[in-house]
C-alpha cells in the first residue's frame, strides 16, 4: 500500500510546522506563552484531514490498553459536547458571524489531553496544534492564540495554514484512492474529530460518509 509514503509526507509536512514553531519562538520568545500544561489549544474546535486521522489512528493503537480505556472514555464526553454544538449551531444556519463566533468560543476538551493536562500523542499532535501558538494566516486572516502577547499593528512569521491545509487535502485525497476502488476524491476534504478518528477505523469513517 501507499499508505506509509503517505506518512512520510504527512511527517515532513508536520517537521515544517515545528520549525516554523521554533523559528518564531527563538525570534519572539517573550511573545510566545507556550509551557507544558498549558491546554487552551486542546479545548479549541476543529476538525482532522483524513490523512491526519488515519496517522493519528496508528498511533494511538499502539498505546498501552488501560491508556486507550481511559481515552475512549473521554472520548465519549467529547462526542456528546460535539453534538450539543452542532444543535447550537442550527440555531445560526442563516447568520454566518454568528456560526463563526459560537465555533471560535466553544470550548471541548481533546481526549487526548490526560488528567495531567498532557498530550497522550504530542509527538504525532495535528499540524493545527504545532502552530497554534504562533502568528497564523487562515482564509487570507491572520490569528493567534488569545494567550500569546504579539502586538496588533507590528509584523511577525506567519505560518500558512491555507497552505498546510491544501497539502492535507492533498495527502488525503491520495489515501483516498489508495484504499478506495472508486472515484471518491471529493470526499478528501472531509473533517473528522479526534474522537472519532480513535475509535473508528479509517476505512469506517469513509464508508459512513460515502453513503
Amino acid at each position: 500500500m501507499k499508505q506509509n509514503q503517505l506518512f512520510q509526507d504527512y511527517e515532513f509536512l508536520a517537521d515544517e510546522a515545528d520549525t516554523a514553531f521554533s523559528k518564531v519562538e527563538n525570534e519572539f520568545g517573550s511573545c510566545v506563552t507556550c509551557k507544558q500544561h498549558c491546554s487552551d489549544c486542546c479545548n479549541a474546535v476543529f476538525g482532522l484531514f483524513l490523512i491526519e486521522a488515519a496517522y493519528l489512528k496508528q498511533q494511538f493503537d499502539q498505546l498501552d490498553t488501560d491508556v486507550k480505556k481511559q481515552t475512549l472514555l473521554r472520548s465519549d464526553k467529547a462526542d456528546m459536547d460535539i453534538r450539543q454544538l452542532e444543535n447550537k449551531l442550527k440555531t445560526f444556519e442563516n447568520d454566518p458571524k454568528m456560526r463563526d463566533y459560537t465555533l471560535a468560543k466553544e470550548r471541548i476538551r481533546c481526549p487526548l489531553l490526560d488528567d495531567e493536562q498532557n498530550c497522550i500523542l504530542y509527538r504525532f499532535r495535528p499540524i493545527t496544534c504545532r502552530v497554534y501558538g504562533i502568528p497564523t494566516a487562515i482564509q487570507g486572516k491572520g490569528r493567534v492564540c488569545g494567550k500569546a502577547q504579539f502586538k496588533n499593528g507590528e509584523q511577525y512569521p506567519t505560518f500558512d495554514l491555507d497552505g498546510a491545509y491544501k497539502r492535507l487535502y492533498t495527502l488525503s485525497k491520495e489515501l483516498l484512492s489508495d484504499i478506495t476502488d472508486d472515484d471518491n476524491s471529493d470526499k478528501a476534504s472531509l473533517l473528522i474529530s479526534v474522537s472519532m478518528a480513535i475509535k473508528s477505523p479509517l476505512e469506517n469513517i469513509i464508508k459512513e460518509n460515502l453513503e
